[in-house]
């Protein structure tokens, strides 16, 4: 048995239909013989909304209420996608950010996860049920309050739950294909990256590509999480990141991953690479650096925050 952090992105949550849709994948990596953790995003661009509204009532928000705003997004989401699972049978749980232990630091709209403490997400495990946690918000623990966590933090907070929890994979199931060595839409000779390295990624991220947040691929790095960048409206392989490559195998959730492969969208020097940040590991075969960024495969639009 494989313990997974799924988390998915607004898109693909967008309608009660794709909600149904991403349930049915939850409840068939499930019923495959894994434990399974779900991160989703706020419904379309229900974030983007209740920013407006927030701007009709106020010309100038007042960040701690404009947290607690905009956590309802993330947290409408999740409960709606639980009770599609339990629909179809498996016992679902929702939990908000602070209710899963997401602690973060001080800053209203841009805080940081400092720690995770999962003992409610663990205690749902043992129970059978599968915990859906709303992802982007947290608590900070000196104040008590309520907190967002700015672009990506849903990336994030599922990259940081399968650290606390030592998950065997985080996949980040969203509307692109993967990691792509140019935009596709542009480019007919962009091809699909079957594996990039964090610290390949995390310069890929500095530079703009809008696959991960740069602070999710650092906490990625940082921990040593595996992550499964994929589709979350087919079942081909996506892109996975993590230290090195990997040879080919089979994943957690019964899927086959392809062999990877490391460096294809970068020309430049034998061992060149970018520099590492502090407190976040050098992985082996550091890329050269990159002549452009590389691009989301893109299946459909996608959300900027994640």
């Amino acid at each position: 048995m494989a313990l997974i952090v799924q988390k998915y992105g607004g898109t693909s949550v967008g309608s009660p239909e794709r909600i149904r849709r991403v349930a049915a994948r939850v409840v068939a990596a499930h019923r495959a013989g894994n434990d399974v953790v779900v991160v989703v995003s706020a419904m379309g661009a229900t974030t983007e909304e209740l920013l407006h509204l927030a701007g009709e009532v106020s010309p100038d928000p007042v960040p701690r209420e404009l947290d607690l705003v905009l956590t309802a997004g993330e947290q409408i989401a999740n409960a709606l996608t639980a009770m599609a699972v339990t629909a179809l049978g498996v016992p679902a749980r929702s939990f908000t950010g602070p209710q899963a232990g997401v602690l973060t630091t001080t800053v209203h709209g841009d805080a940081r996860i400092v720690a995770v403490e999962p003992r409610r997400i663990r205690l749902a495990l043992d129970r059978g049920e599968i915990p859906f946690v709303a992802g982007f918000q947290g608590r900070c623990r000196e104040t008590g309050e309520v907190t967002t966590l700015g672009r990506g933090g849903s990336d994030t907070t599922a990259i940081a739950l399968a650290a606390a929890l030592k998950a065997d994979v985080c996949e980040i199931c969203t509307d692109v294909d993967g990691v792509c060595t140019a935009d596709p839409r542009t480019d007919p000779s962009a091809r699909l990256l079957r594996h990039v390295t964090y610290e390949a990624m995390r310069r890929l991220a500095a530079d703009g590509a809008e696959v991960l947040a740069l602070r999710s691929v650092e906490y990625a790095a940082r921990y040593g999480v595996t992550v499964h960048v994929r589709s979350s409206f087919h079942d081909r392989p996506g892109t996975v990141m993590s230290a090195s490559p990997v040879p080919a195998a089979t994943a957690p959730s019964g899927r086959k991953v392809p062999r990877t492969v490391v460096g294809r969208a970068y020309a430049g020097p034998a061992g060149g690479g970018a520099e590492p940040l502090p407190g976040v590991p050098a992985g082996p075969g550091r890329p050269a650096p990159a002549p452009r960024p590389l691009a989301p495969a893109h299946t459909g639009d996608r959300k900027a925050a994640g």
